[in-house]
């Protein structure tokens, strides 16, 4: 009787394969507007280090005194001062300022965009990546991201101007087997991975044989069970296109 699959152990969350909470120094949002707040003023106060991301953390103190974390941009430094608008009436385009999409002009590099007014933030976090705004049309606003790929957005949404900090970071090789292994251990990750058809039979679906290949298709069903839903799953097509 074989053991379960690395697929299975990984879905069960075992200790192995938890998220190491300890290393994410909190959630990076967008503080939300008060009744009748339409703009705030806020200071950076230290830059930290965030081992369970790639880009670095500013913590930062709002105009009442209280304190929060930030996603902040290249090029700032710790005592400078950023605003963050809701209307962006009035409110200078400049790097590390928060404002809606419908004020920046096309051709603006932004980071941090908001899916839906006032989330927080979900597109473009990643250190050393922006999108560009390209196209405005009605109340929306058209993004051209890293990956090629576009999106209209509400006007609404806020976003911040600027590089996301720590760009460069996947530049510099790891040179060794031990750094790889202390930077996996912090993103949750599992590593090395070992691939299918390298294992032994009673490990894996594509595992033995005298050569390593899969020796069965490796599309599979949205439907298979744990221990047989590895490789293309419920796939529409596979190999080259045209």
């Amino acid at each position: 009787m074989g053991k379960r699959i690395l697929a299975q152990r990984k879905g069960r969350g075992s200790l192995p394969f938890r998220s190491p909470s300890h290393r994410h120094i909190g959630a990076v949002k967008y503080r939300p507007f008060k009744i009748n707040e339409k703009l705030f003023k806020f200071k950076v106060i230290d830059l930290i280090h965030s081992p369970g991301r790639g880009a670095p953390i500013a913590r930062i103190q709002y105009y009442n005194g209280e304190k929060g974390f930030w996603l902040p941009p290249e090029g700032i430094f710790v005592g400078q001062e950023f605003i963050q608008s809701k209307t962006g009436y009035g409110q200078p385009v400049e790097v590390g300022n928060i404002m809606p999409l419908k004020k920046m002009p096309l051709g603006t590099l932004v980071f941090n965009i908001e899916s839906t007014p006032q989330d927080g933030g979900k597109f473009a976090r990643s250190s050393g990546v922006a999108a560009i705004v390209r196209n405005k049309s009605g109340n929306k606003v058209e993004l051209l991201f890293r990956s090629k790929r576009t999106k209209w957005i509400n006007e609404k949404c806020l976003a911040t101007v600027g590089v996301v900090a720590g760009g460069g970071r996947t530049d510099k090789p790891f040179l060794k087997a031990g750094n790889k292994f202390h930077y996996i251990k912090s993103k949750a990750k599992k590593w090395p991975v070992v691939r299918g058809v390298a294992m032994n039979a009673v490990s894996h679906p594509y595992g033995g044989g005298a050569k390593q290949s899969p020796h069965k298709s490796t599309t599979t069903s949205r439907n298979a069970p744990p221990g047989r839903k590895v490789g293309q799953i419920a796939a529409r097509r596979t190999g080259h296109q045209n």
